[in-house]
Parts: structure tokens; sequence; C-alpha cells
């Protein structure tokens, strides 16, 4: 896609099943696309726990030798993007820890809004911090919690956090699942014919054969075990915030999440946006990969033939070396081409989810103008993004956002194209009727369910172009 947005993380877990670290493995495989960082996987034979965990790719992290050494019936897993610590090693998940009832491992996917207020309280009070993760702040109110049975000690953590939140908890006997009150994350729950399964998304349940059963609610804590599952709703119920961005970009198109299937709600984006902002033009073009399924809606509402005018390269690894003698827009080229016989002479619309600084558009658009483009027309199958998101996605500050300070006109100039329609707030909530107040909204809107941190901590954890 042509903007900045970083995958957050993706979570999966299994109780009762013979196999609970292949399984899980097979679950981060699915989830990949949630983060490409880092990536581990706990298990447990109910006497210990089992931990493996690395910088890189799940099929570079995992083969038969290492899942050897992931014994047991339960296992928990997680693949990171960071959203907030910095890219090393110390910060992969799970996390793995000791207190007075044994082990314990926990796996987050999401961002506390009052993480570091919280640290700084509990490292006057001589906590000791490992990583630079706000996930390691709901271990230490785990371990400082009222004595309790390891439910109760979450729920106690949980009271005490804010933000954006699924979590999974293993120990020798049970695995614990937990999603916020506003359920800003995904969580669903599964069933295989020998135990359960917990994960971000059901596209991750269709690759092992297991049922999705429905979704973890939000302020919903599960508890399983070998006597079963027991729900517990431990938190005064608000009106739901689930992140609209998952729909528009970070979700797979083969998963179902907040009641509706990722790929519907994209292609009808793409309806919307050809009603919004229709075009004379001769072909249609999505930017790879999330633009497809818009890309789409807007060719059968428009009539407009689809085209595959840019192809991406899905094997570019995290680091690649450029020749010595510089290559005009290498870093563009390496990542997507334009196919020049879909793009000479034709009138052209680029459908893109979303522009975040403008750089990377811009230079897109440049190669198709380049490959010979008549007219070149963008439609973006989300509204402006004008502020900063602090539930477990990695976005710029609010000044580095383009649309926060520039027309839609200024932003068109920019990147150089005859016309740019965004989808509007009122279609992008029509295409996820009737549930439309249960979304956030506020990387469009500014108006956050949360308080947001009085600034955005990076600890020491950086933004970079990519």
């Amino acid at each position: 896609m042509g903007t900045f947005w970083k995958e957050e993380c993706g979570i999966f877990g299994v109780f009762g099943h013979p196999e609970a670290a292949n399984l899980t493995y097979l679950g981060l495989y699915a989830l990949q696309h949630r983060g490409q960082e880092s990536a581990g996987i706990v298990s447990s034979e109910g006497r210990g726990l089992y931990a493996h965990k690395e910088m890189g790719l799940v099929s570079e992290i995992f083969d038969k030798e290492v899942l050897k050494r992931l014994p047991g019936r339960s296992a928990i897993g997680h693949v990171r993007y960071s959203t907030a610590g910095g890219s090393h090693l110390k910060n992969a998940q799970p996390f793995v820890f000791d207190y007075s009832k044994g082990g314990i491992a926990i796996a987050h996917n999401g961002n506390l809004t009052n993480a570091q207020t919280l640290r700084e309280e509990l490292e006057r009070e001589g906590a000791i911090f490992q990583s630079t993760m706000d996930t390691e702040v709901i271990v230490h109110l785990f371990a400082h919690a009222y004595p309790g049975n390891t439910v109760e000690r979450v729920i106690a953590a949980l009271k005490e956090i804010k933000g954006a939140y699924s979590l999974l908890f293993l120990n020798e006997k049970e695995l614990i699942a937990a999603r916020d009150p506003y359920g800003f994350r995904p969580l669903v729950l599964g069933k295989l014919k020998k135990g359960y399964v917990v994960g971000s998304e059901t596209c991750a349940f269709d690759l092992i054969g297991a049922e999705f059963i429905r979704e973890v609610e939000p302020g919903e804590v599960l508890r399983i075990n070998e006597d079963g599952i027991q729900s517990f709703h431990p938190f005064p119920r608000v009106e739901p915030k689930f992140c609209i961005f998952e729909f528009i970009y970070f979700a797979r198109p083969d998963s179902y999440i907040f009641g509706h299937n990722v790929y519907q709600v994209r292609k009808q984006l793409g309806v919307q946006l050809a009603k919004e902002h229709p075009v004379e033009a001769d072909v249609v073009i999505p930017t790879p990969d999330s633009g497809f399924p818009a890309a789409i809606g807007f060719s059968h509402r428009s009539g407009i033939p689809l085209e595959l005018g840019i192809i991406r390269n899905h094997y570019v690894g995290r680091t690649f070396i450029e020749p010595k003698e510089s290559i005009r827009h290498f870093g563009v080229k390496i990542k997507l081409n334009s196919v020049r016989e879909a793009i000479k002479d034709k009138r052209v619309v680029v459908l893109d989810d979303s522009i975040v600084r403008g750089t990377t558009v811009r230079k897109n658009m440049r190669m198709i103008r380049n490959s010979g483009a008549k007219e070149i027309h963008v439609r973006i199958s989300s509204p402006p993004i004008t502020s900063s998101c602090f539930y477990g996605i990695d976005t710029p500050t609010k000044e580095e956002l383009i649309a926060s300070s520039h027309s839609v006109e200024e932003i068109r100039r920019f990147i150089r194209v005859h016309s740019l329609g965004y989808l509007s707030l009122e279609g992008l909530k029509r295409c996820v009727a009737p549930r439309q107040e249960q979304f956030c909204y506020a990387c469009f809107t500014g108006q956050y369910p949360v308080s947001p941190p009085q600034e955005k901590v990076q600890l020491d954890f950086f933004i970079k172009e990519v």
C-alpha cells in the first residue's frame, strides 16, 4: 500500500491439544501480516513453561527441532511490530516470568494509554523492568495483586490499566484470554476436536481446521482449563469502540471480525467511494495488497475495468543492499513496480486505503506517470487521517500526518495527480452499518474514546519512513 501504517501485533493460543505448539506456530503463520518483527511461542505440559522467541518471521524462527522443544497440550504465541518499545529481542513476546505461585506467560495486542504513569509509580516502589514494553506493566500489576487465583490476579491488574488490549495468559494449568471493555482489538474463540483456540483473527482458525465459536466480548475475561470455559465480566459495560482500521487495512480479507467479513466491508468501501467520487477513466488499478477489495468494489460500481497496473514483490526482506551506482527510485521499485502495458496512454484510477505522510503515494504516482498514464485519479477508501492512534497502531505524530495541516486540494497538488477523492466519514460508517456507532474513528476525528497520554511516548522506539 502507499501509506505508512505499520501492522500491530497478533496473538494465538491453544488449550487441550497434544500438538499445541505446532498449532500455535500455524496460527501465527496465518497472522504474520499483523507483525513481522519478532515472534515467540510459550508452551506447557502441566509442570513448567517452555519458551522460544526470536527476531524475524515465523517461518524463519520455528522448525521441527524448535517445536519439539515446546511440549505440552497448551501454548500461546505472538507476532509483533513495535507500537511501544524498540526493535529488540528483549521486547519480543510472549513474556515469561515467575512469581510466588509459579510461572506465567503473557502475550498482548494493543497499547496502554496510562503505561508510562503506571511504570513510573511501580519504579518508585522498587520495580525493575526488563523491557521497554507497556505489556510489562501488566506483569508487575499482576505480581502486585492481592493474593488470589490466577484469574483474580489478572482481573485486578486489568482494573488498573487503560487503553487497548487483547491478552493471553498461560500457566501450567490454564489459559486466560481478556479483551478491553471497548474491544479496540479483535479477539476470537474457536474449537478443535481436542481443545480450544483463541486468536486475533478467524483466518488462523481456517488454517488449522478450527471451528469459529464467537468473538470474545469487549470487557470479557475467559478462563480455559480442563473443566472447560468460564466467562467473567468484571468491568462496567461501555459502548464498544472497535478499531475501524482493522477493516480498512490491518485484518486479512478472509477474516471475520467485529460481526463482519473483512473482504465484504472493503469491497463495499470501494462501492461507496465510486458513488461519492465518480470519474471518467479507462482502468481501475489497486495498490497492492490492501487496495484490491476496494478496487473491485469501485470497478463493479463504476463499470470501469479493473487491471493489475502495480505489482508487489512479496519477497522483500527487512533490509536490502542498494547497488553503488544509484538507481532512481530504488526503494519504491524493489517493493512495487508498474505494468506499463496496463497504464500507457490511459486515464487511470488508483485505489489505495489511506494517505499518511503522503511521501510514499507521491513516489508511486511518479512511477505511474513515468509509465505513460494520460491522467491519474487517486481514490482513497478511508477519510483523511488527521490524528494519531494510541490504541496499538504505530502511527506518526499529528504534525507528520499530511491531512492534519493540508486540504485535499493541497494534498492533490503534492502527490501530483489530476484528482483526489477520499471516502467520507458518513460513507465509511454506512459500510459497517448497523453497528457504525460501535467503532473508533479517532484517527479521522480526533475524538478519543479513552484519553490519550499527554504526549505520544516513543521510549527508545523511533519512526522511520518505509
